[in-house]
């Protein structure tokens, strides 16, 4: 039934635009074979608000409905697209981590693709002169330091200084059936961390749009025009497996359910497994046992063209077959425990993706991991009664 009906909207859409024959690019035509329906699915929901507008679209290659990209669909609906902004990674996802993003145009598309990650992370009032919605539809993984939500954050922001209304098509959090982690402090704000939040935030894009809005996180404490287009048969406690991979270091789900405490180790002297074709799945060291599981960092094109290690033997940690934790400490204060130059362990970046100053020196002095989460336990709690407010997405099952 679900497929049938998204064919007929389809079909009422492309003949109410009058758009150019369907053999011109492709449209989505069959949603995914589960009862979920995502904010993209829902055309009759949003098309009418971008139909006979200018819009700039912030997507990337997983902004995909049934094996079709949400460009080529709004392109062959006769939808008037300007420009696509593109995150970190890219509109196709090609870049490494950290790796700029140059502007330029879509050789598929032909359109000006404007890059929201280099030195301009947020749109300039020109490039939103002739644009009259902004449309994101990006897959997140539910992570404070995972950067589409804050290259989201800019949008929003240059959206209400230019009077822009931005549109945001919801996703489902694939990390969004707990909450942990310390709260991001004031002073470790930074593109890994915009907003006052715990790593692991247990929001959609979508509620936690409708929080920086409610919260008035934007510069001035402004607000912009938002509508947030809704899933259908989502909440929180929903196991979603991620059809695209969301960036090039999180191939499986067991990546994306471990990314939020492995990442922790890109402020050390410690491997996560980059340069490897299982990322964020392993960590070691060069100088750890040898009688410990060992692999190799190495150049790979489209992942990691310069890991850390490279062609070094690293001993530590398989976790590919382990049942993912959640939010956990335990693989961070192991390794600080084995490493010998204790000195060498951190680095300064660290403060920032663990968004305060005490987490390093906790586990410095050797605390328990359940003694440091104790110690951000009430803000914690206050956080939840925060997103409580926000929620879209009910937290268990009907």
């Amino acid at each position: 039934m679900k497929q049938v009906l998204l064919i007929l909207t389809i079909f009422m859409i492309l003949f109410s635009c009058n758009s150019r024959p369907a053999d011109s690019l492709p449209v989505a035509r069959e949603p995914e074979s589960n009862p979920l329906t995502l904010g993209a699915e829902r055309m009759s929901s949003y098309i009418p608000l971008i139909r006979g507008k200018n819009v700039a679209l912030a997507v990337n290659h997983t902004s995909v409905v049934a094996g079709v990209h949400l460009v080529d669909t709004l392109l062959n609906l006769g939808i008037n697209i300007k420009q696509v902004f593109a995150p970190e990674h890219g509109f196709r996802g090609a870049q490494e981590a950290g790796e700029l993003v140059k502007s330029g145009i879509d050789t598929k598309t032909g359109l000006p693709i404007i890059s929201l990650y280099g030195s301009n992370k947020k749109p300039t009032a020109e490039q939103l002169e002739d644009i009259d919605v902004v449309l994101f539809d990006i897959q997140d993984v539910g992570v404070r330091f995972y950067t589409y939500i804050s290259t989201m954050h800019y949008l929003m922001e240059a959206c209400a200084e230019n009077m822009k209304t931005m549109l945001v098509l919801d996703r489902p959090n694939p990390n969004g059936d707990y909450v942990a982690g310390p709260i991001l402090q004031e002073e470790q704000k930074s593109f890994v961390g915009m907003h006052p939040i715990p790593v692991v935030h247990g929001l959609t894009v979508g509620e936690l749009a409708t929080m920086i809005n409610g919260e008035r996180w934007l510069s001035g404490e402004m607000q912009c025009e938002l509508k947030v287009i809704t899933m259908d048969s989502y909440h929180h406690q929903l196991r979603y497996s991620l059809p695209i991979k969301p960036s090039p270091n999180l191939p499986t789900d067991q990546a994306v359910r471990l990314y939020p405490s492995i990442c922790l180790f890109e402020g050390s002297n410690i491997s996560l497994g980059r340069g490897t074709l299982f990322p964020f799945q392993v960590y070691g060291h060069p100088d750890f046992a040898d009688s410990l599981f060992s692999f190799t960092p190495e150049s790979i094109p489209g992942m990691d063209n310069n890991p850390k290690f490279k062609d070094q033997k690293c001993y530590g940690w398989d976790l590919r077959n382990t049942t993912a934790p959640g939010f956990t400490l335990k693989y961070l204060i192991n390794a600080y425990n084995l490493f010998e130059a204790k000195d060498d362990f951190f680095t300064k970046y660290f403060h920032l993706l663990s968004g305060n100053k005490e987490l390093m020196q906790q586990i410095k002095q050797g605390l328990s991991e359940q003694e440091i989460s104790n110690s951000w336990a009430t803000d914690l709690e206050n956080y939840k009664l925060i997103r409580n407010d926000y929620l879209l997405y009910p937290d268990k099952a009907p």
